[in-house]
């Protein structure tokens, strides 16, 4: 029978033994790997419909995967303004300033990505902008998505006057005198806002996901483990899905929260599994704590603010029970845990929950920034995914601790920052993803990051924690092996292995090989997903 596809004189990189196979081609047919050979044995199974590329001596990987992205999310962040850029106060100004002239009256202005940093020695608030956003409803989400600005204007159109009580640890900064200084902390505190901003219609949403998607895939994408499944976002997928225009494999993790409850956590487990051809729903997502930015992870002891002294599961026991049923049906875990307290209230929870109803469920533990030495061979030891973005560590912390994340903490825990490599040395089964959108999705950047450890902005300033620093091996495997591994697949996906599945990356230089450095601008040319190609670089013959 003919083949699908052939993709000829290319480099197929193993990231198992750190080198080329020993085949130079490779078939694929109906969305699988066919047959590994030579150029001259592949060709024979070409027919007349058969797609035939020759990579002229190109790397192909097994498919890139992202262990941590929100595309819907930000897909939607993507149409504001993006102050990621903005180094200081006066950046963001003149930014600001920028995108408020073209607005038309009573119209929002949507920002993201606004670095805490950028406010230096000054508390977060919306003064530093008031003048001139001159009346207009803002909305600024920092960089870590768990707080955001609000300005004047907009706390007024939301019926924000003063503090508030939520469920989950949020907040509604104030000052003194009980009047809100525009900092909202955690989801909560930014829905009250938010939720009173105009959104757009499904048709909008859509497009825009789509586009967004497209660049993932063109970017060398084959898949993503998608950290939500808010709003209509499901509904999304499915759309996509059904004409045809998914260019990656996702699977979603709905999120469970303290106020979920016992009904939502039985709904929760009946979704698991649904879902289409190229996405599914498949575990469950839930949140230990916030973020050091701002004083809301959960710390063994707390940061030099006296902050970061509470989870964000006001009843950590609560959590712990909810690992538990989940475990027992089955369904898999994803819990955001960034200081120390949160990943080892994350282990003890999953620890119980084995010891009680077996093995077999394979949890995980998102973000790791910091964690001390007594916790890293539990990992291995319980059976526990460890999920890391390196890139937050390279983009948005410095060498010299002077970034607000590394003074927070101070020096001891700021010297443990991100501790790949320590994982990985301890046995943990080491996932690489960005968390898009808080960093950039272009899955060779992370991993060049995670090899480099530098800003990815200015590669000739000092690594933080080189130490840390992942092999071009382990980096690759933290993105095609270990994403694998993590959701029991590796016996069909994560390898050039005839049988598994035809998601595959075409790079124009083997990324084993390529400065760490340099790997971030090699050329995709080619991004293949269940045997269909998804992203060809127009140089390609």
């Amino acid at each position: 029978m003919p083949t699908d596809l052939v993709l000829l004189s290319a480099r197929l990189v193993d990231p198992v033994s750190g080198g080329p196979l020993e085949h130079t081609a490779l078939a694929v047919e109906d969305g699988r790997i066919r047959a590994l050979g030579d150029d001259r044995s592949m060709r024979a199974l070409a027919g007349a419909a058969t797609t035939v590329v020759d990579l002229k001596g190109a790397a192909v990987t097994p498919g890139l995967v992202d262990g941590h992205l929100h595309p819907v999310t930000g897909a939607e962040l993507g149409h504001g303004l993006d102050l990621s850029r903005c180094a200081d106060l006066d950046d963001v100004r003149a930014a600001l300033a920028g995108a408020a002239r073209p607005l038309a009256p009573g119209a929002w202005l949507h920002a993201w990505g606004l670095d805490p940093n950028a406010f230096g020695d000054l508390p977060l608030s919306n003064a530093p902008f008031e003048q001139v956003l001159d009346g207009i409803p803002a909305f600024l989400l920092l960089f870590d998505a768990h707080s955001a600005i609000a300005s004047a204007r907009a706390l007024e159109i939301a019926g924000v006057d003063g503090p508030r009580d939520f469920e989950q640890a949020s907040e509604i900064v104030c000052d003194d005198q009980g009047h809100p200084t525009g900092l909202l902390v955690e989801d909560a505190a930014c829905e009250a806002v938010e939720r009173a901003a105009p959104r757009p219609g499904f048709a909008e949403r859509r497009d825009r996901l789509a586009a967004s998607l497209r660049a993932m895939a063109a970017a060398g994408l084959t898949g993503g483990h998608v950290m939500d499944a808010n709003g209509d976002s499901l509904a999304l997928y499915a759309d996509l899905d059904a004409a045809g225009e998914l260019p990656l494999r996702l699977r979603v993790l709905p999120w469970c929260r303290p106020e979920t409850g016992e009904d939502g956590l039985g709904e929760l487990i009946e979704r698991q599994g649904t879902g289409g051809r190229l996405w599914r729903t498949a575990g469950v997502k839930l949140f230990m704590d916030g973020t050091v930015d701002n004083g809301t992870a959960w710390l063994e002891h707390p940061d030099l603010h006296g902050e970061s002294t509470r989870p964000f599961w006001p009843d950590p026991e609560a959590y712990t029970r909810a690992v538990a049923r989940l475990h027992r049906a089955g369904v898999p875990t994803a819990t955001h845990a960034i200081g120390d307290a949160a990943v080892r209230h994350v282990l003890d929870s999953v620890e119980k929950a084995i010891a009680r109803d077996g093995s077999g469920v394979r949890h995980r533990v998102e973000h790791i920034e910091t964690v001390p030495d007594d916790t890293l061979s539990r990992f291995a030891e319980v059976g526990v995914t460890a999920s890391m973005q390196p890139t937050h560590c390279t983009d948005y912390t410095r060498a010299d601790h002077t970034d607000n994340w590394s003074r927070r903490l101070g020096e001891e825990r700021a010297a443990r920052a991100w501790r790949c490599r320590d994982l990985w040395d301890a046995g943990a089964t080491v996932v690489l993803g960005s968390d898009w959108p808080i960093a950039p999705y272009a899955p060779l950047g992370v991993l060049a990051g995670a090899r480099h450890r530098r800003p990815s902005r200015d590669l000739t300033r000092p690594p933080h924690g080189p130490e840390q620093a992942l092999t071009a091996r382990r980096a690759l495997l933290g993105m095609t092996v270990n994403p694998a591994l993590a959701t029991g697949e590796e016996d069909r996906v994560g390898r050039l292995l005839v049988g598994h599945r035809a998601d595959l990356t075409v790079l124009a230089d083997d990324p084993l090989t390529t400065p760490a450095e340099e790997l971030a601008d090699v050329p995709v040319l080619m991004t293949v997903v269940d045997g269909r190609t998804t992203h060809r670089h127009p140089g390609l013959s």
